[in-house]
């Protein structure tokens, strides 16, 4: 059982996990700095959804203790300025020498667990909400949207939709649909619309479906997250979806999950088993190095590990903002690896984002 709390807080700044130097803006490389992870909120999307949306049915709301949702409320209080108004986020985006952010939808936006002919209008102001926010400084925002993805030819309708009319470089979905895999047939019109538009498809948590162990010390975030991510990627891998899709650009957030720091191990279960290898034609590893992650990882050998890995070009610098669990000196995290040279930091600070984004 989780005890009452004597003080509650949270802070927005700089992470426990490292050590910090010189802050990031002002060591910030030559070139445009982009962070390719942030949200907003659109309340009146929020105001539309409330007699429809049951709780129950969002895990990171439904698997926590009174603690952690009353820290939420307040989180929510605390951040509302930023999270729906442009002025007061620029001045934290230049406290951190961030030139331009990419936004989408908080991930509770995404309402892959209403009835369909609720979900399609929600999702249409949420789309609104984002435009509209890029719409009042097109020099430092720009925007991806999200789909109704429990209807896959409704979310392809969307996504063209949010690319061709609202000026959208791509969208966020969640990692699973009420708990369906993103690889359910239902959802292929999604991801051909996908490949054929060349939309970004950020993949994002909102904790674990079952995380009844998940509850305390806010484990359905601190890990659930994580290995949501880490199950997604999994399953589209497995399930065939990069094999008939191999122009679908996805970025998975904080790092890919466990998978960017394990992916050895689905490698060998391919090799070992016929009911693992199914009948993908390829090593699934080989899958997994055309997804792009970012640098929310908060360590510097976690985030050299990445690029080691997946090469420099595959991560692209991110913040979560405007979240407690963000990072907020992203410049300073990427400069906190010293093997990285002038040109890494500067591909990874934006340059990367840059190019996919074609801005």
């Amino acid at each position: 059982m989780s005890g009452p709390m004597s003080e509650m807080w949270n802070s927005y700044g700089p992470t426990a996990a490292r050590k910090h130097g010189r802050p990031g803006r002002e060591t910030r490389p030559q070139g445009v700095t982009i962070d390719i992870h942030a949200h907003i909120a659109v309340p009146e999307a929020g105001a539309f959804v409330k007699p429809h949306l049951d709780l129950s049915t969002i895990p990171l709301a439904h698997f926590a203790t009174p603690d952690t949702k009353a820290l939420n409320v307040k989180q929510d209080a605390d951040r509302v300025a930023v999270a729906t108004q442009v002025e007061p986020r620029l001045v934290e985006l230049d406290a951190m020498g961030i030139d331009i952010q990419v936004i989408k939808p908080a991930p509770p936006q995404c309402y892959f667990t209403l009835p369909v002919d609720i979900a399609v209008p929600a999702t249409r102001m949420v789309n609104e909400g984002v435009a509209a926010f890029v719409a009042k400084r097109p020099d430092r925002f720009v925007g991806l949207g999200t789909v109704p993805l429990q209807d896959g030819q409704e979310a392809a309708k969307e996504l063209e939709r949010g690319m061709r009319e609202l000026g959208f470089k791509g969208v966020q979905i969640l990692t699973n649909v009420n708990g369906r895999e993103l690889s359910d047939p239902e959802f292929a019109p999604f991801w051909a619309k996908a490949e054929e538009l060349g939309a970004l498809v950020v993949l994002h948590p909102n904790g674990f479906t079952d995380g009844e162990r998940l509850r305390r010390f806010y484990f359905n975030n601190v890990v659930g997250n994580p290995f949501e991510t880490t199950l997604a990627l999994h399953y589209l891998i497995f399930d065939g979806v990069l094999e008939r899709h191999p122009k679908l650009k996805i970025l998975a957030v904080h790092g890919g999950g466990y998978l960017g720091g394990y992916s050895g191990r689905i490698d060998h279960a391919w090799g070992a088993r016929s009911d693992v290898k199914g009948t993908l034609p390829r090593p699934p590893g080989e899958y997994l190095r055309r997804v792009f992650f970012d640098t929310i990882v908060f360590t510097p050998h976690q985030l050299e590990y990445l690029v080691k890995v997946f090469g420099a070009e595959k991560v692209m610098m991110g913040t979560d903002y405007w979240f407690d669990m963000g990072e907020y000196d992203p410049i300073g995290h990427i400069r906190s690896v010293e093997t990285f040279d002038e040109s890494t930091v500067a591909a990874l600070a934006g340059g990367n984002a840059k190019a996919l984004l074609g801005l």
